[in-house]
């Protein structure tokens, strides 16, 4: 369980992996504040969920430090981030020589430099209470190549696990805790969804064929993980990273 007087902000809301970990914290007695890019999409799903909410472009930095503003005036100051925004943003594997700067940048932009901000700006006040818990998500393509190809989107996740573990020796001394869950293949989203179909039923068996459980995971596989490591006992766990797989080999 979460203490009942905790506040967490989830970002990647309109991903199913940032819904289900919303839903999971809200459900675990925490309040919850949530995330995600302005639009049409962001809208229905705060509808839908009844979460409270504030959208904002985390990829840069003075969008952040709003958002920081406003749920400070709303709502207090976050005692929990989970930083789930990300993704590949669209893009589908091609050769290095074809990817252009501004999709390279845009990745980065929304898997690493988002993270960063993140903590910056929302790490001061859990400092200041000596008390408070970070978990990236990040992904296996953070630990070895990725089955998206995508090269900027393997590049993110690998630095944002270096950047997790680099905050977890700054953030430690100040009583706040910084891991990072790594899931493996999760029908989370319309890219995930679009990437198996794409394998056709051969490349599906062979994908199924190197997972220990033979079968994809769930948003709320990703969930579970994250909010044992956003709870209080996990307070002698960090710079961890959680392969969250099915045992993927």
């Amino acid at each position: 369980m979460i203490n009942k007087k905790r506040l967490a902000l989830v970002t990647g809301i309109c991903g199913g992996i940032g819904q289900s970990i919303a839903t999971s914290i809200l459900a675990s007695g925490a309040e919850v504040v949530v995330t995600d890019l302005p639009g049409d999409h962001f809208d229905t799903v705060v509808s839908e969920f009844g979460f409270n909410s504030f959208a904002a472009d985390l990829g840069n930095e003075k969008s952040v430090e709003t958002l920081n503003q406003n749920i400070r005036q709303n709502f207090g100051d976050v005692d929990i981030l989970v930083t789930a925004a990300g993704g590949v943003c669209g893009q589908t594997g091609q050769s290095i020589f074809d990817v252009s700067e501004v999709d390279w940048r845009k990745v980065l932009s929304a898997n690493l430099d988002s993270a960063f901000f993140l903590a910056k700006h929302f790490a001061p006040m859990m400092s200041a209470k000596g008390w408070g818990r970070i978990v990236t998500i990040s992904s296996g393509a953070g630990l070895k190549p990725s089955l998206t190809g995508i090269q900027a989107y393997t590049a993110a996740k690998h630095g944002l696990i270096g950047l997790t573990k680099q905050l977890s020796v700054e953030f430690a001394p100040r009583g706040i805790t910084v891991n990072s869950v790594a899931p493996g293949f999760v029908l989370s989203n319309l890219s995930t969804k679009q990437q198996w179909q794409g394998y056709g039923e051969e490349g599906q068996k062979r994908l199924l064929d190197r997972i220990h459980t033979r079968r994809l995971g769930q948003p709320e596989d990703i969930a579970a993980a994250a909010c044992f490591l956003v709870s209080d006992a996990a307070g002698w766990i960090t710079g961890q990273v959680l392969s969250v797989d099915g045992g993927t080999h």
